[in-house]
């Protein structure tokens, strides 16, 4: 068995796309998944899954969302190795600096083409920045994430790939949670 976080989009978020976390728990136990564990209310999930492929495991739960509850909601799904790396390869965190409550990780479903990394490159907002590295975007916002152009809207509309955003708090969170499951 495989321990798997999985990352939905939009969920719960400005009356949008309710979808309680008991349902969702409840998804997740008939399609096979295990040991199942949900982080607050915008659609956080962590597994066990007899599936090896992540994609396949976001194509089931999204799948499973819109036939049990009629939501297209983007899943995106990694393991605990993944979440580890994407955690501490954070360029912005070796900055003592940096507050971490305004560090914010944008996980891609697939990393994006270099040209279209290219296009963004020379992109900047005062105050705020990203860098990409694989398939994640790390952003600083001491602004507060609501308030930057630095969004989800901007990855995927500009990269042309799928994501979703989490600040580095629930990473870690998400992270212990999927290490306690053990692995």
């Amino acid at each position: 068995m495989k321990t798997v976080i999985s990352l939905l989009r939009g969920i719960n978020v400005g009356g949008k796309n309710k979808l309680a976390m008991t349902d969702l728990k409840a998804l997740c136990g008939s399609l096979k998944f295990t040991k199942v564990n949900t982080f607050i209310q915008s659609g956080n999930i962590v597994f066990s899954s007899g599936l090896e492929d992540l994609k396949e495991v976001s194509v089931k739960l999204e799948s499973g969302i819109y036939k049990r509850f009629g939501l297209k909601v983007p899943v995106i799904s990694r393991d605990v190795q993944e979440l580890e790396q994407a955690i501490s390869r954070n360029p912005f965190l070796k900055d003592n600096g940096r507050q971490e409550e305004s560090l914010y990780i944008t996980y891609m479903e697939s990393a994006p083409k270099p040209d279209e990394i290219n296009k963004i490159s020379g992109f900047s907002v005062p105050t705020d920045e990203f860098r990409i590295i694989g398939r994640q975007v790390y952003i600083y916002c001491p602004g507060g994430y609501g308030n930057t152009k630095l969004n989800n809207n901007f990855f995927e509309n500009k990269l042309k790939v799928r994501a979703t955003t989490r600040n580095l708090k629930t990473s870690k969170t998400l992270l212990d949670m999927a290490l306690s499951l053990g692995y």
